[in-house]
């Protein structure tokens, strides 16, 4: 199975799957026709390491072993899209919600405070406080997002039990799974010079019911990470996938999309990147690797 960046494969071993990351890259869920060099070994050595930190603190995931440079062994578990099929008893399956946590305020939060999708006293701030790009969060904003449908849809509980199967003693499990891990990284990112401010995480079932971390996580693609000097002169160095993102907004590339998407207009192609922003990228995931991890890349 072919992902947006990364391939999923069969293996000799019916319960497991192998991961191949790839050297793509994609953005507002268009795959860019430019490929990053060392990206896929960046994302499958950063994620490998923390699985380990999952595990070393008692979070039990889906992980197996690292296949340098590129490729991962994972557990099996079932996708199973038909959200009528999932109940309290189903077991060994992909959760198809997609966990997010932010911590401060960055990408589209502040696009949906600015448009008053979101209350201040929702994020901890007082009514009548103008809202920061930047700002750091009174509390960590914890929320829910469809995982197997084309686009994802922000899930209130309510919802997101009715889709997943889950109940609710279960959801905060994986809320407190998930607070555990990030609490382990935002410290150690932070002693490497790196402020975490916002990430994803993905849980499945094992044959038992038992709750699994899978997929990937505290990568330049699923978290968001700040320099911790330059946030604190007032800058927002991104060091992950945001960086590209931002270049789509500079060209006026996302602002087309989104009234493409939103008028149900043919959605236009996305450019490819020039080459020196392609020599950028590649250095950016190499250092936020060296950064997240302590380890050198080469």
């Amino acid at each position: 199975m072919k992902g947006k960046v990364k391939e999923v494969y069969e293996t000799e071993n019916e319960n497991e799957l192998e991961f191949f990351f790839t050297d793509h890259i994609s953005v507002f869920d268009k795959v860019i026709p430019s490929e990053i060099e060392y990206k896929g070994e960046t994302l499958c050595r950063t994620s490998s390491y923390w699985f380990s930190v999952a595990e070393n603190i008692g979070i039990k995931t889906h992980f197996i072993k690292t296949i340098l440079p590129n490729r991962m062994r994972v557990k099996k578990v079932d996708v199973i899209r038909d959200y009528s099929k999932l109940n309290e008893k189903t077991t060994n399956y992909l959760i198809p919600l997609e966990f997010i946590c932010r911590y401060y305020v960055a990408g589209s939060l502040f696009d949906r405070i600015k448009n008053k999708e979101i209350k201040n006293e929702t994020l901890g701030f007082n009514p009548d406080y103008n809202v920061k790009y930047g700002d750091k969060l009174q509390t960590p904003f914890f929320e829910v997002t469809t995982k197997l449908e084309k686009t994802d849809r922000n899930l209130n509980l309510d919802e997101a039990l009715k889709i997943s199967g889950i109940s609710e003693d279960e959801y905060k499990s994986i809320k407190e799974m998930f607070l555990r891990i990030d609490e382990k990284m935002n410290n150690d990112v932070r002693n490497r010079g790196l402020i975490h401010v916002d990430g994803k995480k993905e849980f499945a079932f094992d044959e038992n019911r038992n709750i699994m971390l899978i997929d990937t996580f505290g990568t330049a693609d699923e978290d968001r990470f700040w320099d911790a000097d330059k946030y604190e002169k007032g800058e927002f160095v991104e060091f992950s996938k945001e960086y590209v993102r931002q270049y789509y907004r500079e060209i006026n590339y996302h602002e087309k999309l989104a009234s493409a998407r939103k008028n149900g207009l043919t959605e236009p192609d996305i450019p490819p990147l020039p080459d020196d922003k392609i020599q950028k990228i590649s250095e950016l995931y190499i250092q936020l690797f060296e950064r997240i991890t302590g380890e050198k890349f080469m």
